[in-house]
């Protein structure tokens, strides 16, 4: 009789755990489709009803990295608001902050960057948010970051290349990127870390022709 009792409320406890897990995933997914929606009313009524401010889809994708693929900035401002973490990783490593960096969304780059933004959490090439700006051409968000006390404005990634280097070797040297090079070197970053061949930026800049590119750094190494 014993048994048959432990293995009932055995049953019973299981039975309910399993009926909380489904209810909390429900609610989850609800509050995932209206971060994706744009439904900032939802949100704010699932957050003030204790919907977890971190969670994530299948992808580990969490609502504030969501918000920030939608460049929707009022909601990531409400998400922030009540705790969302900026530097929460999904499963390619991209966090709100650096793929906001990435993206070229400085309004929400300067809202990570007030709200604890992270410079030692890094991309899947073990890159900072400010390389791939450089490498994309989004001067505004170099020109932040670059300029943040602290940032990491040298930081070498997995390819062996710093921002510098990505603006030069990935950029097409048009005036844009004269820029981001130039920002870079008002920023006081070094000019003279190569590739992992050896290569500066400088002569990189050179190889391809990219005069104005040449002229900033030449007048730097002076």
């Amino acid at each position: 009789m014993n048994t048959f009792f432990l293995k009932l409320s055995f049953f019973l406890f299981t039975a309910c755990q399993s009926e909380t897990t489904m209810r909390t995933q429900t609610a989850q997914d609800t509050v995932v489709k209206a971060v994706v929606n744009r439904k900032l009313d939802k949100v704010a009524t699932a957050l003030a009803n204790g919907a977890n401010v971190n969670a994530t889809d299948q992808q580990k994708r969490s609502l504030l990295l969501l918000a920030t693929h939608n460049n929707d900035l009022k909601m990531a401002q409400l998400l922030v608001a009540h705790g969302a973490d900026v530097n929460q990783q999904d499963a390619i490593k991209d966090s709100p902050f650096l793929y906001a960096g990435a993206a070229g969304y400085t309004s929400l780059v300067k809202l990570y960057l007030e709200h604890g933004a992270r410079f030692d959490v890094f991309n899947r090439y073990h890159g900072t948010a400010l390389i791939p700006a450089c490498e994309r051409g989004h001067l505004e968000v170099v020109k932040l970051l670059a300029n943040t006390e602290g940032f990491p404005i040298d930081h070498v990634n997995r390819l062996g290349w710093t921002a510098l280097m990505e603006a030069v070797v990935l950029g097409d040297g048009s005036k844009t990127y004269v820029e981001v090079v130039q920002t870079l070197v008002d920023a006081g970053c070094d000019i003279t870390i190569p590739d992992k061949d050896g290569v500066t930026a400088l002569q990189h800049a050179r190889e391809r022709g990219y005069t104005g590119i040449a002229k900033v750094l030449e007048k730097a190494s002076r």
